[in-house]
């Protein structure tokens, strides 16, 4: 992952306005975890307008699906429920010529209330000027323990040591 590459996915989320949430292995590191993240994991809210936003911002980056799929098919519920179901995604994975180093995962529906999560969001300037918007430490955990790989139970240990909770 590059930082001027997530400077610029954050850049472009902000000036379009996108509703979003960054998650995953970089809101872990944002944080104050020192671990390796290879990918920004967003949370994006669902209505149409909001995604349209998101697909053209990150299109003006580059960022084209993995899966051999148009990325406007990505604001239709019905297509991605379709794939939650049908191909067992939780995640729309997207890449970048221009940002080779630097994946982003869109998740296919929020795994927490977006609403009361952004409510909870923490800001944080990630460059001058930029601000970016990170799920708090308690949402972290909540999606972590859903997953529950070994990174994750990894990841919440770490974000229990940081909140001074006892894992």
């Amino acid at each position: 992952m590059q930082k001027a590459s997530v400077e610029s996915i954050v850049a472009a989320l902000e000036s379009a306005r996108v509703r979003y949430l960054i998650a995953g292995g970089l809101a872990v590191v944002a944080h104050g975890v020192v671990r390796f993240t290879a990918d920004v994991d967003l949370i994006l809210a669902v209505d149409q307008p909001n995604l349209r936003s998101a697909i053209a911002a990150l299109g003006a980056l580059g960022y084209q699906p993995r899966a051999p799929v148009p990325f406007a098919q990505f604001a239709d519920p019905a297509v991605r429920r379709s794939w939650a179901t049908q191909k067992n995604m939780t995640v729309f994975s997207l890449f970048s010529p221009q940002h080779s180093a630097t994946e982003v995962d869109l998740f296919l529906e929020p795994p927490i209330d977006f609403d009361a999560a952004v409510s909870r969001a923490v800001r944080m300037e990630i460059s001058p000027g930029v601000l970016a918007t990170f799920c708090c430490v308690d949402d972290l955990i909540e999606m972590k323990q859903k997953v529950g790989r070994p990174q994750d139970l990894a990841d919440i240990a770490e974000l229990k040591c940081i909140r001074g909770i006892m894992p």
